[in-house]
């Protein structure tokens, strides 16, 4: 059975590693046995079976800035952890033989991991058969104060990559839209369409029936837009959405969750992220939410109107672009986060409620496609196994 290494570190939110086990379960399900490295807790919302999971070093962001990283005890890291860090990372990769590393997003993100990354890619490229190395990112790239600092990430990607997965819809978004060096690396560059995680996608409850649905992702961020909503309810016309549900992510701080909780009502639910939110969406009737790419995925396939509140503190442009590209195709209303208030997001419900039905259709098979990639860059042939569909095989021609 061919291995597959993938390293992947989330810092604030929990998209990063929603991808990455999304992708390595698909790899799974190819046939390929799958260890998943990574520096911070695994949210709750996650189901990790069938993974070799290793736990390296903890680490997050102390801010939206990420100039800042504190280890699992809210201490900063310094050139002690990182040594241990370096040594863990190298150690669960020389622990047996890999065929395919994958980083997720470095080396076009986490610079500041740069001695580790660096470690690890040598480390790979100087054994006797060194394994397909593969980077994963997803459809929006943030955008970098200096210009050398895009063209490192290039130089990087040349230097020891053999493929990159951009995870979206190049009808979309496409590579070249927040990477001004996307023409350096483009003959190592294919596109697989948005990934979708497995969460639990129906449900017999009658949860999220008719609903609105608030919801910030399963980090620590969304203040703001989760204050907010607590009485833009009292802004709407009657009858335009009888219950709200404000989920909350798993990472916000405790006491600041009870204090959200204390305004619960029969209509109004306040609790945390929930595994099923993807079946919650199917049956709303609108979703409320910051533009992270998993739930914009998630609206994207459960069909529902939707108003984005993109997160934009620091230097953040992700998920304004991300935002920008769906309300320019009519699929949802944008609110700037600095114009947020529970009035001016009353009023952009209403508006997303009245949108017309849209014609959009993204890919969003992306963790499929990818294995499938990378199967067949591994030299993997597909085999019709009937009943059971399709399976894979090695194609010993790509070592001779």
């Amino acid at each position: 059975m061919m291995k597959a290494f993938i390293h992947v570190q989330h810092l604030l939110g929990s998209g990063h590693i929603v991808r990455a086990v999304a992708l390595a379960k698909a790899l799974v399900r190819m046939g390929l046995d799958v260890t998943l490295a990574t520096g911070n807790h695994i949210p709750d919302t996650l189901n990790c079976d069938g993974l070799t999971v290793i736990k390296l070093p903890v680490v997050r962001a102390a801010n939206a800035r990420f100039d800042v990283l504190l280890d699992e005890y809210n201490n900063p890291i310094d050139a002690v952890w990182w040594e241990q860090r370096i040594s863990a990372t190298l150690s669960a990769f020389s622990a047996e033989h890999f065929d395919l590393l994958l980083t997720e997003t470095y080396p076009f993100g986490r610079r500041m991991f740069a001695a580790e990354m660096t470690r690890l890619l040598e480390c790979a490229g100087s054994k006797l058969s060194p394994p397909w190395i593969t980077c994963s990112i997803r459809d929006i790239l943030v955008r970098k104060d200096a210009s050398w600092k895009e063209e490192w990430m290039a130089s990087q990607a040349t230097a020891f990559y053999d493929r990159i997965l951009v995870h979206s819809d190049p009808q979309l978004i496409t590579m070249e839209d927040s990477f001004p060096y996307a023409d350096r690396v483009n003959s190592l560059v294919r596109y697989t369409g948005y990934i979708s995680d497995d969460r639990q996608s129906s449900s017999s409850s009658s949860d999220g029936m008719d609903e609105t649905i608030v919801s910030c992702g399963g980090g620590a961020v969304g203040a703001a837009l989760l204050k907010a909503a607590l009485s833009t309810h009292t802004h709407m016309p009657i009858g335009s959405s009888d219950r709200w549900r404000i989920l909350v992510g798993q990472d916000y701080p405790e006491d600041q969750f009870q204090h959200l909780a204390s305004h619960r009502t029969a209509q109004m639910i306040v609790e945390r992220a929930r595994p099923d939110f993807p079946a919650l969406l199917k049956k709303a009737k609108l979703s409320i939410s910051q533009a992270g790419y998993n739930t914009v995925v998630d609206i994207l396939r459960a069909g529902v109107p939707a108003v984005l509140v993109p997160f934009a503190q620091a230097a953040e442009t992700e998920q304004t672009q991300r935002a920008l590209s769906l309300f320019k195709r009519g699929r949802v209303v944008a609110v700037p986060e600095n114009v947020l208030t529970p009035e001016t997001l009353a009023q952009a419900a209403q508006k997303a409620m009245a949108l017309a039905p849209s014609d959009l259709h993204a890919a969003l098979n992306g963790a499929e496609v990818s294995a499938q990639i990378l199967a067949e860059d591994l030299g993997l042939k597909p085999q019709i196994n009937e009943p059971h569909g399709i399976i894979w095989e090695r194609n010993i021609s790509r070592d001779l």
